[in-house]
């Protein structure tokens, strides 16, 4: 481990630890509980895996895809959260399982870019690798998407730089387009980057403790109060979902539905 290693690696638990302290401070726990957990887990998955290698080499890729798995099943958690959180204003006109919808929705373009999400030689790759490398791209790419489309529809949305929902999204994505970029480098056949593999690795590193940086700066602010959806979004919003619930319950009252779906 180099200097400049031992620096990244001491500053990721100082901002870790700093990022969840003021989330409790702040009370961000109460409106997003699953972002704190992801937080809190993070620096405890990172101490788990530095020993966990150190003292069972053998089992390294096993020990990182699992540290992978979780950590994703908390990033799709925070996806989802994120989302009902910026359909805030509406959700009281929404169906009970909006969330669900959401999660779904999720899901399937997590399912569309994972087949993508492959590098040259990946065939010859351990299947634990292979692994790993879909869940860290599948999972980057769709946090890049999801910053996109929140930044992008943000008048319409009506959020700003200093609501928590955007400043999630921007931290994800910032981490995200590196980390992407730095799997691209890895994998681009090019002597040069292939020489500088532990010099990238360090830049990714480092741009996970700054986006750390910018949640601590940004989580600090005071919050604005909640703006409301302009109306032609509330309209938008509210026709999907009673589009979604008259289609669930022409469905459920079809001839080829099963009686008891028909009688709820």
């Amino acid at each position: 481990m180099t200097v400049l290693d031992s620096i990244l690696f001491a500053a990721g638990y100082v901002v870790e630890a700093a990022i969840l302290l003021l989330l409790f401070y702040k009370r961000v726990y109460k409106d997003f509980p699953i972002f704190c957990a992801y937080v809190a887990v993070g620096i405890v998955s990172d101490t788990a895996q530095y020993f966990l290698v150190r003292h069972y080499p053998n089992s390294d890729l096993r020990i990182y895809l699992i540290a992978a798995i979780i950590d994703s099943l908390f990033q799709f958690g925070v996806l989802v959260e994120v989302s009902m959180a910026v359909l805030r204003p509406v959700r009281s006109s929404l169906p009970r399982g909006a969330i669900f919808a959401v999660g779904i929705l999720i899901a399937l373009f997590c399912a569309i870019i994972w087949p993508f999400t492959k590098t040259p030689g990946f065939d010859r790759l351990t299947f634990d690798s292979q692994m790993i490398v879909h869940f860290d791209l599948t999972f980057s790419v769709m946090r890049i998407l999801f910053f996109l489309a929140i930044a992008g529809c943000s008048q319409l949305l009506s959020i700003g730089w200093r609501d928590r929902e955007l400043q999630i999204a921007t931290g994800l994505g910032f981490f995200s387009l590196i980390s992407l970029t730095v799997a691209m480098l890895h994998t681009s056949q090019a002597p040069e980057f292939a020489a500088q593999y532990h010099h990238l690795e360090e830049f990714k590193s480092a741009s996970y403790v700054c986006s750390i940086i910018y949640w601590i700066f940004s989580f600090a602010q005071q919050v604005p109060e909640r703006r409301e959806f302009t109306p032609q979004m509330q309209n938008f919003l509210l026709a999907m979902a009673g589009n979604a619930r008259n289609t669930r319950i022409a469905l459920a009252n079809s001839p080829a539905a099963p009686k008891n779906d028909r009688l709820r």
